[in-house]
């Protein structure tokens, strides 16, 4: 189970920061070698940043070694609640400059934090200077992924992509957001329409789909609101976050459900099917604009998810 960062003592802190200028390292190496044919000094100075993460962790290593001994734990970022779980995306190819500096924007941002509140848990005072030593660098890398986009970046697509607010909207907003939209509308097909098809009443049908929307707006929010506390992730306030994501889930559950509010059965049926596509195609669209996925990528993906699911609340509605 992951731990709480408060919950970890000098040595694990170290350990942690050991492995995030580790993992940072080899991904830095990698967007190195994808932007190296077609941007040779750009993928020069990820060359640079990974030798620096390099150093990093030996430095860390040395104060590991001089305060707690030669065992040093494994405690990885999944570990501890509170980081934003990564997409690989430096596996792509070919790799886009705007995507990298994205995603190293993301990443020197959650380390910053991570060293931030590092060095108020720290109680030797070595250990505080390195802190607050790396915690320097870390902010010369956010310079550098701003400077990525002033070099190489149109002003139309700066203007588009790469506003700090957009990010934490999407970060403390969009995401959370989606996901409640995304498990509403779904996750409420089978129930609603296996009660609709098994009893041939819309009223019975409404109240099904009512209690199942509120019941995953509940669960949904509350699942939110405990995953992480914000704290490292910028990802905002943990309960802003809840009711977020419960409202959406209970909205993507009600608005197909208000259809059966219509007394003529096969009325409120067609009309709940046509506010189904609707909603599947909302999704799609907005993890094409904010989540970077293609359009038709996304769309078939969520139409495939919910076809499966309304199939099968058809199936059992009829059997």
């Amino acid at each position: 189970m992951a731990k709480n960062f408060r919950d970890l003592s000098d040595a694990e802190i170290l350990a942690l920061a050991i492995s995030l200028e580790e993992e940072d390292s080899r991904i830095y190496s990698e967007f190195a070698e994808a932007l190296r044919p077609s941007y040779p000094s750009t993928a020069a100075i990820f060359d640079d940043m990974e030798r620096e993460e390099q150093g990093h962790r030996d430095s860390l290593i040395e104060l590991y070694r001089q305060r707690f001994g030669e065992h040093i734990p494994l405690i990885r970022r999944q570990d501890v609640k509170g980081f934003v779980e990564r997409r690989p995306v430096w596996l792509v190819r070919p790799l886009g400059l705007n995507v990298v500096r994205k995603q190293v924007a993301v990443m020197e941002g959650e380390t910053r934090r991570f060293y931030e509140r590092a060095i108020q848990r720290a109680t030797d005072a070595s250990t505080r200077k390195l802190l607050g030593d790396l915690l320097a660098t870390e902010r010369k890398h956010s310079a550098i992924a701003a400077s990525l986009e002033q070099e190489h970046l149109t002003p139309d697509a700066r203007a588009e992509e790469d506003a700090t607010a957009r990010r934490l909207f999407v970060l403390q907003i969009v995401q959370p957001g989606l996901a409640g939209l995304m498990d509403g509308s779904v996750s409420t097909l089978a129930p609603l329409f296996a009660a609709a098809f098994a009893t041939r009443n819309s009223h019975d049908a409404f109240l099904v789909g009512l209690a199942a929307s509120v019941g995953a707006g509940i669960s949904m929010g509350f699942a939110e609101a405990l995953s992480d506390d914000g704290s490292l992730t910028g990802r905002g306030h943990p309960w802003i976050r809840g009711v977020v994501c419960g409202v959406m889930t209970a909205a993507g559950g009600i608005g197909h459900t208000l259809p059966f509010l219509v007394s003529n059965f096969s009325l409120a049926t067609s009309i709940a099917t046509a506010v189904v596509a609707a909603e599947l195609a909302v999704i799609s669209y907005i993890r094409h604009r904010f989540m970077d996925t293609p359009f038709v990528s996304a769309a078939i993906q969520v139409a495939l998810g919910g076809a499966l699911v309304f199939l099968s609340g058809l199936a059992i509605g009829s059997a």
